[in-house]
């Protein structure tokens, strides 16, 4: 590893006017990547961690950001530059070429409007040249490396007909399309299951190894940090309070901010479900299965059996766990669930069947029927404030609130996540993925809801606030009887949550049963795959399963 460093942040400010005020996110912050090492950058949602990565390639929006004081050396292919200081054109030659990102949410952005094989070809062509059968074989291989199965028949489909995994999955393979020397990575493992994540982290190494390319880690999984980063830089508030040799700080952390991070994760276990407790939603054997059409006359050739013969049942007061890898159905059930797609087999909620109902009968049950989605930007409208956005399905379904009534419980459902009440007034884009997802669940709870889909509500969060999440949950849970189906890859808040899991598999369930019998005593293969990753994060044992 080289000494002279590849990227060197001196004493970096970002701050940003809006309305006559101006806030600064990022205070005078300095550190160093070397080639060929990996950084990690943790600290809660909102301390500047996505601000400072962003600040690196001048992807902030300016001129309501700027930056009063700061350089960012790069040492790149071309002679050494300060990035803050550079033009757009030389940005243009470094983004994607000599700089990678991988960004926290990639429906947002993956161009919905353009196939995975467009979309990745556009870099080859772009910055190597490539075209035509030569960009479709380096796009298979790509594809390939990060763990899309079955890459050929991916190829013309569109973001939207992917798992959240799936889509991570090509945004990591477009960002190593051109082998950058600085690969930024905000999340990039935040929507994948722990086998995914296992394989991703080491492919990353990998490819660092092979490359000399280093990685900025940007991550709220203090387990990852550990798996993968050589030093690690502790952010609070905009500033950084510790940084240092990974070993060093996990094992002597000198500042309390650090110590609480490091001692922050979900425990305890949910309340028991009295025995008397009635059944809130029974479905089953359900059946989606997704045509394959191919050809000129584009005729069915096959099936995609996103959920095939399926059965669930969710009592008052208890969480049933849904874990498995991505694609194996886990989010095509939970929408099947709401009737939100289509689905064969009956569905029965607090004893009526809505598997055969019209959309207009089942929108009175929609007060009762809530959701979470997995990716909070992409379900928050960006031209609706965040007290429109909560109070929406009050509006629609109790239309006879005042204004006044509607922002007051606004204002409770803000303060149940932790957010202040104060900011009910802006923006989604205003807020960091973390408040996003939050306001995402205050939205879901403003309704006073009976029944829950919970789909990855934790996974944007740093490890801080999803111990209070699913507190929350827990405490909302108890109080309201609420009945949760709780969709994650991350596997202890599965465990600190769940009353009962279900393991799936290719759209099969392949085991299911009390959450601490599963935990403690897996009978299948695969669920002892998935415990091993999560709890190790170690490939060995996992690729045969997940390929």
């Amino acid at each position: 590893m080289s000494t002279s460093p590849l990227l060197s942040v001196e004493d970096l400010s970002v701050a940003f006017r809006q309305g006559g005020r101006e806030t600064l996110a990022v205070d005078r912050i300095s550190f160093q990547i070397a080639r060929g090492e990996t950084l990690a950058i943790v600290g809660e949602s909102g301390s500047g961690k996505s601000v400072t990565a962003l600040s690196i390639l001048k992807l902030l929006n300016y001129p309501a950001a700027h930056h009063p004081s700061g350089k960012v050396m790069f040492n790149g292919r071309d002679l050494g530059q300060d990035l803050i200081a550079a033009d757009e054109d030389a940005m243009r030659k470094v983004r994607g070429n000599d700089i990678t990102m991988v960004f926290q949410e990639p429906m947002t952005s993956l161009n919905p409007l353009h196939t995975i094989q467009r979309q990745i070809g556009e870099i080859l062509e772009l910055h190597k040249g490539l075209r035509g059968d030569r960009a479709r074989a380096r796009t298979l291989e790509l594809l390939a490396l990060v763990g899309i199965r079955d890459a050929e028949s991916r190829l013309d489909a569109y973001p939207h007909q992917l798992s959240g995994g799936q889509r991570q999955r090509v945004m990591i393979a477009m960002a190593l399309a051109n082998e950058p020397d600085l690969l930024i990575a905000d999340e990039p493992t935040t929507a994948l299951d722990v086998t995914v994540q296992a394989q991703i982290l080491a492919l990353l190494k990998e490819l660092q190894g092979r490359l000399g390319m280093a990685i900025l880690f940007i991550t709220h999984d203090l387990g990852i940090v550990r798996r993968i980063a050589d030093r690690v830089c502790v952010m609070l508030k905009g500033k950084i309070v510790e940084q240092g040799p990974v070993a060093e700080i996990f094992d002597q952390p000198q500042h309390d901010y650090t110590r609480r991070l490091l001692a922050a994760e979900p425990k305890g276990r949910p309340a028991p479900v009295p025995d008397a407790a009635a059944t809130l939603l029974e479905a089953g054997p359900m059946k989606i299965w997704f045509p394959i059409k191919s050809g000129f006359l584009r005729r069915t050739t096959g099936h995609v059996k996103a959920v095939d013969g399926i059965s669930i049942r969710v009592r008052e007061g208890e969480t049933l766990g849904v874990v498995g890898e991505s694609g194996s159905g886990k989010t095509t059930l939970g929408l099947a669930i709401l009737r939100l797609i289509s689905s064969e087999g009956p569905i029965v909620f607090l004893g009526d069947r809505i598997d055969g109902l019209a959309s207009a009968a089942v929108r009175p049950k929609r007060k009762d029927l809530q959701v979470v989605f997995q990716d909070p930007y992409g379900s928050l409208s960006p031209r609706m404030s965040v007290a429109e956005i909560v109070a929406e399905g009050l509006t629609v379904q109790q239309s006879g609130l005042s204004y006044g009534q509607r922002r007051e419980i606004v204002a409770r459902a803000l303060s149940d996540v932790g957010l202040d009440p104060s900011a009910m007034d802006r923006y989604p884009h205003e807020f960091s993925g973390g408040q996003r997802q939050r306001i995402a669940i205050a939205r879901a709870m403003a309704l006073d809801p009976k029944f829950v889909v919970l789909d990855e509500p934790t996974s944007a969060l740093d490890m801080s606030v999803q111990a209070q999440i699913v507190e929350l949950l827990r405490d909302l849970q108890a109080r309201r009887k609420l009945g949760y189906l709780f969709i994650s890859h991350d596997l202890k808040v599965v465990r600190a949550l769940s009353h009962r899991v279900v393991v799936m598999q290719h759209g099969k369930v392949v085991e299911e049963g009390p959450a601490e019998e599963i935990f403690a005593r897996p009978r299948e293969a695969y669920t002892q795959a998935l415990l091993a990753a999560a709890l190790n994060l170690e490939p060995v044992g996992v690729a045969a399963v997940s390929n």
